[in-house]
This record gives C-alpha cells, structure tokens and sequence, in this order.
C-alpha cells in the first residue's frame, strides 16, 4: 500500500497555478524527499496533503481512501512553516496545549512519549523562546507526533541547522521511520543531509513531478568517475580527451573521466605522454549534482522519469 498517491493535482492562485497535475507516490514506510526550487510548489503541495488548501483539480489518496475521510486525517502530522509556539511557554506547556486541542488520552504520556522521540525529554521546562533552532524545529516534530500518526508531512526541517543539529534530526527522523511506523515527506535544500536519510525522492519544478526515483534508482543513475588533477591541466585534458569520450573540467578544479575505467589506467597513460598526476580519485555524482544537472537539462546522470513508484509493501 502506498501513503500517498496523487493523481493530476492542481491549484491556483490568481490565475497562476503552484501545482500543475501533479502525480506523486509515497510507499509505506519511506522517508520520501520532496526537492525543487523556491516558488517550485513543494510547499502548496504539503498544504495540500494536509488540507490546508483546497485544490482546484485532481485526487489526493492517503493509505488508499481519500485525503478529506476524517479516519485517515487523524493518521497525519505535519510541521509546515513553523511550530506555531507561544514564546513564553514551557515546551510542555505548548505540546499540553497541541495535545489538549487535539483532545487525547492521557496527554501528559502522550508528551513525555513524544519528546523522548525527538531527543528532549529533559527540556520539557524551557521556554519555547530560550530554545535553539534545531529543538525548536524537534518540538515541531514532537507535536506533528502527538496522537500517533502513521504519516508526517515536515516542511524545511533541517534548513538552518549546525553540523549537530542536522545529526540529531537525521536520527530522530530515521527513528520515526524504523521504529515507530511512521512514513515521512520532507521537502528541503540541503540535499547533502537528505541524501543521508532518504528512501525515495521526488522533483518538481513548474508545479510539475518531473522524476520520482527510490534511492537505490539514484544511486543506480548516477555515474562513478575518475577525477584527478595535473600540473598543465588544458594539456591533460586534451590528451585524454582523444582516448576518453567524455572529460570535463568541474568547478573545483579537477578533470573528470566519465567513462568506465581504473584509475591506473589514466595514470599510465597520461604519464605515457609525459604528464604526471598530483592528485587522482574515484568519485561519484551524489543527489545535489544531479538535481543540479537536472534541473539544466543536463545529462550526467540518466534521470528516471516515472510517475509512480511500484511499491513492495504489504497492504496494512
């Protein structure tokens, strides 16, 4: 069964549409990550799922029934924009508050369960304004937490964060997948940290899917190669350029060889013409070069255009 599937989605706003017929798959389970430029529709699309906008066209199925059946609403949390927090209050004054107006059982559990997943346990007496970025965006995701949702929608969580902040949020949002049923959508620029944690990804750009992939597709797509660095670098270039048929200079200053070869071989060859190597490497394309190459149309990985996923999971 998949989390969400959405079908030809549109909405407009004056006349300009932020989401395009849309087609989107989340399987069970996934961490999905949602990518594309400011203005790209990832957002109006989260408001979507969650009901926070009406769209003007299209279908939205939350675990096979529609997104509007009050059974599968009460399966979603969501952290769109901010927490909505009062400054002055306590982290558990403002999780009592969530959980009062969500009218749950024993909320003050519900509480301590929720901010043990996210890492806070001991900060239950902190002022939500004495709190750094990164919990206050853990605080957000302790409330989308609150009455046990089996989907959580999260808008730009981790943009911002310190090198530890991003660490903690990564766990947290790993923990929530494995441990605790959730399936997760999270849109954001840092593709670096979501490629860590992703199991499938969507783009979108124009209010359009334009490639849906599982992480396994992207690291499938995208090439390895060989990228090294020599004292005459345009006379390097050249010459492999008439054994190789593909080498680029990247913008770090290193000349890639994109087709299949061993290091040693390059070696060998350059230093047969009389150039020796200061540097040499294997490398790969990772998802923030891709995105990049695709969004210039380029092709230095085979983008898997797709409009759905065939999902594996089991049916509830």
């Amino acid at each position: 069964m998949n989390a969400i599937e959405i079908r030809n989605l549109s909405k407009s706003f004056r006349g300009m549409y932020a989401v395009d017929n849309l087609n989107m798959t989340v399987p069970v389970g996934a961490i999905y990550g949602f990518i594309g430029e400011n203005g790209s529709g990832k957002s109006t699309t989260e408001k979507l799922i969650c009901g926070h906008l009406v769209p003007d066209g299209g279908e939205i199925k939350l675990f096979g029934r529609d997104y509007t059946d009050a059974g599968v609403r009460v399966r979603v949390g969501a952290l769109i924009e901010n927490a909505g927090c009062f400054p002055g209050s306590s982290v558990y004054q403002n999780l009592m508050m969530q959980a009062i107006n969500l009218n749950l059982e024993n909320p003050d559990e519900e509480i301590r369960r929720v901010l043990k997943i996210v890492r806070m346990e001991d900060s239950a007496k902190i002022k939500f304004k004495s709190c750094s970025l990164g919990m206050k965006q853990r605080i957000g995701i302790a409330m989308a937490l609150l009455g046990n949702p089996t989907l959580i929608v999260l808008d730009e969580p981790i943009n911002g964060l310190d090198a530890d902040g991003m660490r903690i949020m990564r766990e947290v949002l790993v923990d929530i997948t494995s441990n605790y049923g959730c399936t997760v959508v999270i849109s954001s620029h840092v593709l670096g940290e979501l490629e860590k944690i992703a199991t499938h990804y969507g783009i979108v750009r124009g209010g359009k899917m334009i490639a849906e992939m599982t992480a396994e597709e992207l690291e499938t797509s995208c090439r390895t190669y060989v990228a090294l660095q020599a004292k005459d670098m345009s006379r390097t270039k050249a010459i492999l350029s008439t054994k190789y048929s593909r080498v680029e200079e990247d913008e770090a200053g290193y000349i890639r060889v994109y087709d299949k070869v061993i290091p040693e071989d390059i070696v060998n060859y350059l230093y047969s013409n009389d150039i020796l190597i200061s540097e040499i490497k294997t490398d790969k394309i990772g998802l923030e070069e891709y995105y990049i190459n695709l969004m210039n149309g380029g092709n230095s990985c085979a983008p898997t255009r797709r409009s759905h996923f065939s999902s594996k999971n089991k049916e509830e």
